[in-house]
């Protein structure tokens, strides 16, 4: 049964956000907050810690999963970005959006649209889940907390645990979310696409 921990919606504990990673760190799936939704988490690296989170969902490996980073800094590292791309996710970053983009080498093969070599990436504005990413000290894999069957993502870390705790490792309780997910706007070409109409507003995007 996943572990619970309960931390301060705005100033988490550093120390119980250690606990978790720690958790991740050893192969653990992890439940945390985000500014759009509970999300699923897992080290970028561990292939049956993906498997598990793509079972849970019951998406197969042409489903995008989410990098989820500290900052732009970051995001170079796993993926292409020009100028004018760079320009667009930092009006937009932090925030609830998920950009799809080309991916390096770096990200696993596992992880990246097979066909497209891309992957979706975003930073998230979220107290909790950006001091668990400074703690972790490396990008996340994740993906929405929403249940096959289910019409909105799980929103309560309790209902998390009694849905789904034996399955999970660890959830953090950072008090409830919201049920929309993320935007996602596909980068990859000459001109942004929307491609989900989610919490983040695409006036920002200069999208319609």
């Amino acid at each position: 049964m996943a572990q619970l921990l309960v931390v301060h919606p705005v100033n988490p504990q550093v120390r119980l956000l250690r606990q978790a990673a720690q958790i991740i760190d050893h192969g653990g799936l992890a439940a945390v907050p985000t500014d759009s939704c509970y999300a699923l988490v897992c080290h970028l690296d561990d292939k049956p810690a993906v498997d598990r989170l793509r079972r849970i969902r019951q998406i197969d490996e042409r489903h995008h999963l989410t990098l989820m980073c500290r900052d732009l800094s970051e995001i170079a590292n796993y993926a292409r970005v020009d100028n004018l791309q760079y320009r667009l996710l930092k009006n937009a970053t932090p925030g609830p959006y998920t950009f799809i983009l080309e991916a390096t080498k770096e990200v696993p093969r596992r992880l990246s649209h097979p066909s497209r070599k891309t992957i979706g990436i975003r930073v998230p504005e979220h107290p909790v889940t950006l001091a668990l990413l400074e703690v972790f000290g490396q990008p996340l894999i994740s993906s929405t907390l929403q249940l096959p069957g289910d019409e909105i993502p799980l929103n309560d870390a309790a209902h998390i645990v009694e849905r789904i705790g034996h399955e999970l490792d660890v959830v953090i309780d950072g008090g409830a979310c919201g049920v929309e997910p993320t935007t996602i706007v596909d980068v990859t070409g000459r001109q942004a696409v929307l491609v989900r109409r989610g919490r983040g507003p695409v006036e920002a995007l200069g999208l319609q």
